[in-house]
């Protein structure tokens, strides 16, 4: 940023600059990290609109100046590129040739108009679903794909630079990179464009102060999309955080990464808008979302009253049951079992004599952890809350992972459930119970809760089978968290989902 540009009165609308060639009349943004007006123009001599980025700054302030300069030389290279998705530049003009650009003016970078409207502005109203979302960002991400691959940058990491025209797509309307910038931060622009359009909030450093900041966790990454709004997909609002992100591991890093997941979306988004709803329907375990309110009639009030009366007959039998189990509990008389039961320890048989059996030492047998969460080392956690299903004891409840359009590692490295014990522990073996053949866990000890990937140790891995896998453990120190790390999802194409009904969790002798 410049110490102090130099003020110039003739940036305002129906001001003339560029040697008296055009006529401002309107702004459409401002971007301080390069010291660059974004205004509407008219051209006098061939009679059309353009759009002009205006670099302002004090000539006398060599920085400045270099900045400027690289600015429209970078422009000028991008004036033979041309793609929809990006507006044409037409004309780069610079200080001197007998060209008086106007006072404190460096630099204007002439290009074609955009009609439509402002990106700021369709969201001004709140954020898209889904599939608009994609629809819209597109044309642009094909844009900067196709830049990138003639070795160019574009500069589309600021919202007021871009417009969405009248047939509904994001365009690059004020092209003109700043002299710092890599193809990773249009990376960066197109995953924060995302971002605005699924949580009308910007995500990269210096947007319009018209434009609310992202919120940001207590590790001071920013929080996800689904994570302020709930109906946004896994994938999408996964794809917007992660190219966000510089890690080397979970980032995405490639325009090519973040098309292909947009058009998958979008596939998926049109074969659902042909499926007539059924009314009536249950709905699933997952999340669910609308654009209809409900509405309630008789007949699901009726519904409602039904299962008010059988949670009721329900709870008593619990209630009913539970005093049955209390009374065989002190009662000296055996009761029948209704399943199989987990054998903790196993004593010998008493002896003829009928004397009992001296008491065996305590052998290696199952450890119940005090906690189960989801680690993810994107933020991304898939159905966090569901995470204590994996070890409640119950195999019909079951842990998921959302559906990943691609296997892994293409979106993350992996997923898993990180449990973690009262004490440290030295595990003999782990016995996954799961439907989903075909995945491929890591065991790994870590030293605490959100320790890094890296810093974890792998001490067994498996390919799982339907129904229960048990996975002998390496030698390893006691430890007091023990993470389950799925490196592969059941499944294939576009359905890549693993499910975790049961972990027990052997102690070792």
């Amino acid at each position: 940023m410049s110490s102090g540009p130099i003020q110039n009165t003739s940036l305002v609308p129906g001001g003339v600059i560029g040697g008296g060639r055009y006529r401002l009349l309107e702004a459409s943004g401002v971007d301080r990290r390069c010291d660059a007006q974004l205004w509407r123009a008219r051209d006098g001599q061939l009679n059309r609109d353009v759009a002009l980025t205006v670099l302002v700054g004090n000539p006398a302030d060599q920085a400045s100046v270099a900045r400027a300069k690289r600015i429209t030389e970078r422009a000028t290279h991008a004036a033979s590129f041309t793609h929809p998705g990006v507006a044409r530049v037409i004309d780069v003009l610079t200080p001197g040739a007998g060209i008086q650009l106007g006072d404190g003016i460096l630099g204007i970078v002439v290009a074609e108009w955009t009609q439509g409207s402002e990106l700021v502005a369709l969201i001004a109203k709140g954020p898209l679903q889904a599939g608009a979302a994609t629809r819209l960002l597109e044309p642009l991400g094909a844009a900067i794909e196709g830049a990138h691959h003639a070795g160019l940058v574009l500069g589309a990491d600021h919202p007021q630079r871009i417009r969405v025209t009248p047939d509904g797509r994001l365009r690059l309307a004020f092209p003109g990179p700043r002299p710092d910038a890599i193809a990773r931060d249009d990376v960066k622009g197109l995953g924060a464009v995302l971002y605005l359009l699924l949580t009308g909030k910007w995500a990269l450093p210096g947007g319009p102060e018209s434009v609310p900041v992202a919120p940001t966790g207590p590790d001071g990454a920013v929080l996800a999309p689904s994570a302020i709004h709930p109906y946004v997909p896994h994938e999408l609002s996964s794809v917007a955080v992660r190219s966000l992100e510089d890690t080397s591991v979970g980032g995405i890093r490639t325009s090519a990464a973040i098309l292909q997941v947009l058009d998958q979306i979008s596939s998926s988004e049109a074969q659902t808008a042909m499926i007539d709803p059924v009314p009536g329907g249950d709905a699933d375990d997952g999340a669910v979302w609308t654009t209809q309110r409900p509405v309630r009639g008789k007949e699901q009030k009726r519904k409602l009253m039904i299962s008010v009366a059988v949670l009721a007959v329900a709870t008593l039998g619990v209630i009913a049951w539970l005093s049955f189990q209390i009374v065989s509990f002190f009662s000296d008389e055996p009761t029948g079992g209704g399943g199989p039961t987990v054998v903790i320890g196993q004593s010998a048989e008493p002896g003829q004599s009928g004397q009992p059996a001296p008491p065996a030492p305590r052998p290696a047998g199952p450890v119940q952890p005090a906690s189960v969460g989801v680690y993810d080392v994107t933020n991304q956690p898939d159905n966090a809350n569901r995470a204590s299903r994996a070890a409640d004891g119950n195999p019909t409840t079951v842990w998921q992972t959302e559906n990943y359009f691609q296997p892994f590692p293409a979106l993350k490295p992996g997923i898993g459930l990180m449990a973690g014990f009262a004490e440290p522990v030295k595990l003999a073996s782990v016995t996954i119970t799961s439907p989903s053949e075909g995945t491929v866990v890591e065991i790994r000890v870590a030293g605490a809760p959100n320790a890094p990937l890296e810093e974890t140790r792998v001490i067994g891995t498996a390919t799982l089978s339907a129904g229960q896998t048990q996975i002998q453990l390496n030698d390893h120190d006691p430890a007091q968290q023990v993470l389950v790390w799925v490196t592969k999802l059941a499944g294939s194409g576009r359905n890549n989902k693993s499910e975790i009904a049961e972990l027990v969790y052997t102690r070792a002798q």
